[in-house]
């Protein structure tokens, strides 16, 4: 899983590079024979099911953080922020997925009626069909149009639904989990679509994706993506080495964990903090007056008057926004970059945490090996 973010490559190209680079099979104490190779590259898929069922990231943080404290410095100064790092999936549109949940209940009618040796029963799929494929090429798509085939698919949906449950109901079979999960998540697509579609309002906790039903829209307010789709995390970084304070799939306010990230940095580094450098979000009463009953200096902008050291005081925070805009923010766009955190493409909610634990702490093993090389080129 190292290598997987490391290489930032897919699965079967990972295999490829194992079988071939021995410093990659010395790095995972493999030894391939001349002539011998792994040509199952599912392997490296069902290694991250089963670490992802055992991930504990606080338990794993704090161990890490335990071997790396000899070589950070300067413990009580944190610096803090969120992001949120994008799922791999389609741009959600409400057309779509009325589409895809329509098209996914037909199919499921077809493989009934085809073990039953019945007659599909009558709709009008073949005619929305149609209509959905003419108005998916269009470039530009009016609001009449958006409303119609809206309006289409919506009924046409709620009838193969029920007719799966008759259907059922008549040939008396038990179908696998998977179904059932798969129809419950279609049915509360339904409901919220149905609301969204009558009261013009978003639901809480909107589905956009049948595949990734727990990926929720996180509104992010920037000018390029004002809206993101993925897990959103609160980071916390010590002298340049990042763990992960908070991560959630639904929308949170950062602002919220100010408290929390301090508590969360003096658990990993038994050192009181004396700096922290946040975020305006953050800059909320109830976490300037911790961070004053606490003795703690932020690069918040002052609220009342000037103090006797204000002159000092706007250095430390500008010193403190430099550490953030740079280093912390930085770290984001590295992660993305050049750590596989860019489009995350696991398909389950606990193999993508997974993907962004490994991607983030790659990043910091690769920092803390640089310096213990320097520590030993110094010793030495």
């Amino acid at each position: 899983m190292f290598l997987k973010n490391y290489a930032c490559c897919s699965d079967e190209r990972l295999m490829e590079q194992l079988n071939s680079n021995i410093h990659y099979q010395l790095f995972c104490r493999l030894l391939l024979g001349i002539g011998e190779q792994i040509n199952n590259f599912k392997i490296i898929s069902q290694i991250r099911c089963e670490l992802s069922a055992k991930l504990d990231i606080d338990k794993v943080q704090k161990c890490l953080a335990k071997h790396w404290l000899p070589y950070m410095e300067e413990l009580d100064q944190v610096v803090t922020d969120a992001t949120c790092y994008e799922s791999s999936l389609r741009f959600p549109t409400d057309q779509k997925l009325l589409w895809e949940a329509t098209d996914w209940c037909q199919n499921q009618l077809k493989l009934l009626c085809s073990y039953g040796k019945q007659a599909m029963p009558r709709s009008k799929y073949n005619k929305w069909k149609q209509r959905y494929w003419n108005y998916s090429r269009k470039r530009r798509k009016s609001k009449k149009e958006r409303t119609a085939i809206t309006r289409g698919l919506l009924k046409l949906l709620k009838k193969l639904l029920e007719e799966l449950v008759v259907m059922l109901k008549q040939l008396d079979v038990q179908m696998p989990e998977r179904y059932y999960t798969q129809y419950a998540i279609i049915e509360k697509v339904l409901k919220q679509q149905s609301y969204r579609f009558a009261t013009g309002k978003s639901p809480e906790d909107r589905i956009v994706s049948l595949s990734k039903s727990y990926i929720r829209p996180i509104v992010r307010g920037k000018e390029t993506k004002a809206v993101e789709f993925g897990a959103k995390v609160n980071k916390i970084q010590i002298n340049g080495i990042s763990f992960i304070e908070h991560l959630s799939f639904d929308a949170f306010n950062e602002g919220t964990h100010f408290k929390s990230s301090v508590y969360f940095a003096q658990s990993l580094t038994h050192t009181k903090v004396k700096i922290i450098g946040a975020d305006a979000i953050y800059a909320t009463n109830a976490n300037r007056r911790f961070a004053s009953f606490n003795n703690i200096r932020t690069d918040f902008v002052r609220k009342g008057r000037a103090g006797k050291h204000e002159h000092h005081r706007k250095q430390l925070a500008a010193q403190i926004k430099k550490e953030r805009a740079t280093r912390l923010e930085g770290s984001f766009g590295k992660d993305k970059q050049h750590y596989y955190l860019n489009r995350i493409k696991a398909r389950k909610k606990d193999t993508e945490t997974l993907w962004i634990f490994m991607g983030i702490h790659v990043g910091n093993a690769l920092e803390i090996g640089r310096r213990m090389q320097n520590q030993a080129i110094i010793a030495a």
